[in-house]
């Protein structure tokens, strides 16, 4: 099976909607199969010290109305990419459900959210879950839900924005395996190093924050891959599947030249 990739977007668009469509087009025209937004809105949003240093107007800007969400979905169906989106607060999941119930995300953020969790399960067919910020005994609380074998496919993370090579962990990428052998990736490193790894270890979902220009506003878009980067990701991903095709343990019919006229050229007495 090929690895899945996910182009999260976010809200690197920053509410430009034709911002948007140019994202969606890059991510399908260099290999994704995601693309990923973010449900949220700042009535739900605490206090916090991004009252004090402008993000809460940014989150303004950048939230995603309910005709908002149709557009992008219709946006992605345009040119053929599936829709995705990470829900945070439990209100949001009856929208999410008509919108579309294939697939939904739970952010990291909202690993301990047991009750959005529940409910996802629940209405949705796969629900990606990011296992970043979690405490072990979190995780294992989630595999015993009911509906997540069937459901769910929890994403390695490490939610350090951007994540050096010291603190990516990968060893735990394979402990989630325990759980459920459908173990995906979520990616804040800065190259695509990291989700080449994850495709090489049996990811069978990539998530990585993308871009068509690092110097767009927002920190997302300063760490996010950009459309060569993800090019390469996805060359990398289905030249990956081709190499694990199994040809056997005997001579393959593409090395029977060397087979038959070179063996032991160089050995006339």
């Amino acid at each position: 099976m090929s690895t899945k990739i996910i182009a999260e977007i976010g809200w690197n668009h920053l509410g430009n909607l034709k911002l948007a469509e140019k994202f969606i087009k890059s991510a399908k025209l260099n290999g994704a199969d995601f693309c990923k937004f973010q449900t949220w809105s700042v009535n739900n949003l605490k206090s916090g010290p991004w009252d004090l240093d402008g993000r809460r107007k940014i989150y303004q800007k950048a939230a995603l109305s309910f005709d908002d969400h149709y557009e992008l979905k219709n946006l992605c169906k345009k040119y053929n990419i599936d829709f995705l989106t990470s829900i945070f607060n439990l209100n949001d999941i009856d929208f999410l459900h008509k919108l579309q119930k294939k697939f939904i995300k739970i952010p990291s953020h909202e690993i301990y959210n047991i009750d959005l969790i529940k409910e996802c399960l629940k209405k949705f067919q796969t629900v990606f879950i990011s296992a970043g910020a979690a405490k072990w005994n979190e995780i294992n609380k989630i595999t015993k839900l009911k509906n997540f074998k069937k459901s769910a496919i929890l994403m390695h993370c490490v939610s350090s924005y951007p994540c050096n090579y010291e603190n990516l962990n990968f060893p735990k990428f394979d402990k989630l395996k325990q759980f459920n052998n459908k173990v995906g990736y979520s990616g804040h490193h800065h190259s695509i190093d990291d989700a080449i790894l994850a495709i090489s270890m049996g990811a069978v979902i990539v998530e990585k924050h993308f871009t068509i220009n690092q110097k767009l506003k927002g920190r997302d878009n300063k760490f996010a891959i950009t459309p060569k980067m993800l090019n390469q990701l996805c060359t990398y991903r289905d030249n990956y599947k081709k190499m694990m095709i199994g040809r056997g343990l005997d001579v393959q019919k593409s090395e029977m030249d060397i087979y038959k006229n070179y063996r032991g050229r160089w050995s006339k007495t």
